[in-house]
C-alpha cells in the first residue's frame, strides 16, 4: 500500500484523537466514576492504534496499545481510577503528541517511551506507577500478571479467526504449563511452536513471542492458534515436547469477543431482529448477519454527513485568486458607469451578486472555530495550576465561534501568554483566597463571541485584580510615564500600562512571571492582525482581558474618502459615523481642534496633515468628517470628500514599507489607482 497518499489524512486525523484524549481525561478527572468518559477515550486510542499499524509507525501503535490495555482495564473495573494514573495516562499522550508531531515534521515517529511503558504496565497489574521500580522487577511483574492473562484480540486478528472459522477451521485458546524444575524454559517454547506451526497456524500468544523467547514469563503462557486437527490431537503433540505439564485447548467463542469489541468502540448500530437471532443457524450466521446491519448502518452515517479534507494552501490560492477577480470586478463596475449602457450595467449587477455569494461561501470555507485553539488550553491550565499549587476551574464559553484561518494561526500564542499571567499573578493561592472570604479554587473564563464583524475574545479570572497604584509607580520608576503625565491618566489609562515594553508587576520573576512580561508582544501582535486589547479590572475582585478581532483579513469593507487628488480607504469597522460639519461649530481645546459630538468631545485629525498631502490648504466653510473609534475612543477624520463604501482586497504595501505610520496596506480600485488604507487604531493614541 502506497501510505504517502494517505499521510496527511493520518496526521490530521491523529491530532483530533489525542485532542480528544486530552479533553475526555480531563472530563474524567472531574467524573472518575463515569465509565463513558473511559470508552470515548478508549475508543479514540482503540482507532489510533489501528491506524498507526496500518501506517507501519510501529511504536506509535505499541504505545498506543499499551495505553489502551489500562483503559480497558479500567472501563471493565478491573482497577480503579486515581489521579496517579491520570499522569502517567497523560505522560503517554505527551509522549504520542510528540511522535505524531515528528511524522508531521517528516520524521520517522520514533521515541524511546520505556518509562512510561513500564508505568502503564504496572498500572495494568493494579500495582502503583510510582513506587520506584528496577526494569527486572518490572520484566517479573509484567510476566507474572500475564502467565494468567487471557488473550486479548484487536480487530485485524478477530477478522483472521473469523475468516478462518468460514474456511473450515476451528480456533483454539491453548494454555500451556511448563514443569517448576524446567531450565531451558525458551528451548522448550521453540519446540512447542515448531509443533504448533505444524498443525495449524499461530495468530498470537500471550505474553507476546519476544517476551517468552526472553523467559519473561513464569511457568505459563497462552497460543491462539487455528487448525483442522481436533483439540484433543493438538493437546497430546505438546504434551509430547519434554517438560511440559499441562496443554489445554479451548475452543474460542468469537461472538463473545466481537460483542465486546462493538461496545468498546461504541459503534452505533442496528441491533439484529430478534427473529434473525433465533433462527440463525451458527455462530457464523449470527456475525454475518450483524456485518451486514454494521455496512448498512455506515452508508446511512456517510450520508448523513459527507466532508472532505482540503489542503489549506488550495484555499489560499483560491482565495487570491478571488483576491484578483474582486479587483476586476471593481474595474468593470467603474467601466459600466463611465459607458453609462443598461445591458452592461444589468449584467455587472449580477456578476457583482453572485460574485459576493461566492466570496462568502470561500470565506466560510476559511472560517475554523476557535476551539481549534482552545481545547489545548484546558490542560496547560491543569498543569499550571498544579506547578503553582493553586486550585483553578477553567471555563470555556463561544468555543464554536469561527475566526479566519489566518487569525486562528496568530492568536495563539497572545491567549497563552494571557493565561498564564492570570493563572500565576491574578489568582491568589487558596489559602489567600479563604483569607479573603472567597472560595479557595479561583476560575478563569474563556469565552468567545461575534459582535458585527469582529469576533470578540474575553479572559476573565475572578483574582486579586490589578493594584493600579502599584503599576503607576512601576510605569514611573521604569520612565515609561512622567509624573505630570500619570496625574491625568484615567483608571483604565492606568491599567494599559501594563502593555509596555519591559513592564512587569512580578515582585520575584518565575518560570510564569507576573502580570507584565509578554504583553506588550500581545498588544503588538493583536494589533497586527487589525485588533485591539483592552483591561478592565477591579481591585480583589478580578480582572478582564478583552481582544477585539476582524472576522478576516483579506477582503475589507472601506469608506473611500479623496484628499486633493489622492484616494483613502478607511474600514467600516472603525467608522461610527460621517457628518458634515460647519467651521463656526469647531471648538478648542488646549490648541486642539475639537468637535461636540452627541455630547463628547473629539479630536479633529486633518488627514492632509497628517500624511503629508501636497497641495493648497483652503479654509472651507464646511469639512467633511468620518467619526471613528478605538474602544472608547473616538477621533473625526477631516477629508476633502466622501466617495462611497466598497469592498476592498488588502494588500500589503511590503517589507520595505512595512513601518510607514497609520496606514495598514493599500488596495488597487477599479479604476487602477492605488488607494492607501488608513489604520485607525493608530491615529488615536
Amino acid at each position: 500500500m502506497e501510505v504517502n497518499q494517505y499521510l496527511e489524512v493520518f496526521i490530521e486525523e491523529s491530532k483530533e484523537h489525542l485532542q480528544s484524549c486530552n479533553q475526555h481525561l480531563l472530563e474524567l478527572e472531574k467524573n472518575p466514576q463515569d465509565l463513558a468518559i473511559v470508552n470515548e477515550i478508549f475508543r479514540s486510542a482503540h482507532t489510533l492504534k489501528g491506524m498507526s499499524a496500518t501506517m507501519g509507525y510501529e511504536d506509535l501503535a505499541s504505545l498506543t496499545h499499551q495505553m489502551e490495555n489500562v483503559l480497558d482495564a479500567i472501563r471493565n473495573e478491573k482497577i480503579s481510577f486515581s489521579a496517579e494514573i491520570l499522569d502517567v495516562i497523560f505522560l503517554a499522550v505527551d509522549d504520542l503528541e510528540a511522535m505524531v508531531q515528528s511524522i508531521a515534521e517528516g520524521g520517522d515517529g520514533r521515541r524511546n517511551v520505556t518509562e512510561v511503558v513500564d508505568k502503564l504496565k504496572l498500572i495494568e497489574l493494579g500495582q502503583s506507577p510510582i513506587e520506584p521500580t528496577s526494569k527486572a522487577e518490572v520484566a517479573v511483574a509484567v510476566a507474572e500478571g500475564s502467565a494468567s492473562a487471557k488473550n486479548d484480540y484487536d480487530e485485524f486478528e478477530l477478522t483472521v479467526l473469523q475468516q478462518s472459522k468460514e474456511q473450515g477451521f476451528e480456533a483454539y485458546e491453548i494454555a500451556i504449563a511448563l514443569r517448576e524444575d524446567c531450565l531451558l524454559k525458551a528451548a522448550r517454547v521453540f519446540m512447542i511452536f515448531e509443533v504448533l506451526e505444524k498443525i495449524g497456524e499461530v495468530i498470537k500468544s500471550t505474553p507476546s513471542v519476544d517476551q517468552l523467547e526472553e523467559e519473561q514469563f513464569d511457568q505459563e503462557f497462552s497460543v491462539t492458534i487455528v487448525s483442522k486437527e481436533p483439540k484433543e490431537d493438538i493437546q497430546k503433540k505438546i504434551m509430547k515436547v519434554s517438560e511440559v505439564e499441562k496443554a489445554e485447548a479451548t475452543p474460542i467463542v468469537l461472538e463473545a469477543y466481537r460483542q465486546n469489541d462493538r461496545e468498546s468502540a461504541d459503534v452505533v448500530r442496528t441491533e439484529v431482529a430478534a427473529n434473525e437471532v433465533d433462527t440463525a443457524e451458527s455462530p457464523t450466521q449470527l456475525a454475518k448477519a450483524d456485518n451486514k446491519k454494521k455496512t448498512s448502518t455506515g452508508k446511512q452515517a456517510n450520508n448523513s454527513s459527507k466532508t472532505i479534507r482540503v489542503n489549506i494552501e488550495r484555499l489560499d490560492i483560491l482565495m487570491n485568486l478571488f483576491e484578483e477577480f474582486v479587483i476586476d470586478r471593481g474595474r468593470l463596475e467603474q467601466i459600466s458607469r463611465d459607458l453609462n449602457n443598461q445591458e452592461l450595467h444589468e449584467t455587472i449587477e449580477r456578476m457583482s451578486r453572485i460574485s459576493g455569494d461566492l466570496q462568502n461561501i470561500i470565506l466560510n470555507m476559511r472560517m475554523v472555530p476557535v476551539e481549534t485553539v482552545f481545547n489545548r488550553f484546558p490542560r496547560m491550565v491543569r498543569q499550571l495550576a498544579r506547578d503553582l499549587n493553586k486550585k483553578i476551574a477553567l471555563e470555556i464559553i463561544g468555543a464554536e465561534t469561527e475566526l479566519d484561518r489566518t487569525v486562528i494561526d496568530e492568536i495563539g500564542d497572545p491567549l497563552v501568554h494571557l493565561l498564564r499571567n492570570a493563572i500565576d499573578h491574578g489568582v491568589e493561592t487558596p489559602e489567600e483566597r479563604i483569607a479573603k472570604g472567597k472560595s479557595e479554587e479561583g476560575t478563569v473564563v474563556l469565552k468567545a463571541f461575534h459582535s458585527g464583524n469582529h469576533v470578540f475574545i474575553e479572559i476573565e479570572d475572578n483574582g486579586a485584580g490589578i493594584n493600579k497604584d502599584k503599576v503607576l509607580q512601576k510605569a514611573l520608576n521604569k520612565g515609561i510615564i512622567t509624573e505630570q503625565a500619570a496625574a491625568g491618566l484615567t483608571e483604565k489609562q492606568i491599567y494599559e500600562l501594563i502593555f509596555a515594553s519591559g513592564f512587569s508587576t512580578a515582585d520575584k520573576i518565575s518560570d510564569v512571571s507576573g502580570r507584565g512580561v509578554g504583553l506588550d508582544v500581545v498588544k503588538s501582535t493583536i494589533e497586527s492582525l487589525g485588533g485591539s486589547v483592552s483591561i478592565d479590572s477591579k481591585e480583589g475582585e478580578g480582572s478582564v482581558f478583552s481582544i477585539q478581532l476582524p472576522l478576516t483579513l483579506s477582503i475589507i469593507a472601506v469608506m473611500l474618502v479623496e484628499i486633493e487628488k489622492e484616494k483613502f480607504a478607511v474600514p467600516l469597522s472603525s467608522i461610527i459615523e460621517t457628518a458634515i460639519v460647519k467651521k463656526e461649530e469647531i471648538l478648542y481645546s488646549h490648541n486642539e481642534k475639537v468637535i461636540d459630538f452627541r455630547g463628547r468631545v473629539v479630536p479633529l485629525l486633518f488627514l492632509k496633515e497628517v500624511f503629508d498631502v501636497p497641495g493648497h490648504n483652503e479654509d472651507d466653510e464646511f469639512y467633511s468628517v468620518v467619526i471613528v473609534r478605538k474602544g472608547d475612543k473616538m477621533a473625526g477624520l477631516v477629508v476633502d470628500s466622501f466617495i462611497g463604501q466598497q469592498e476592498v482586497v488588502l494588500k500589503s504595501l511590503g517589507n520595505y514599507l512595512n513601518s510607514v505610520f497609520a496606514i495598514s496596506g493599500a488596495t488597487i480600485l477599479g479604476d487602477g489607482q492605488v488607494a492607501l488604507i488608513v489604520d485607525c487604531n493608530a491615529l488615536i493614541k
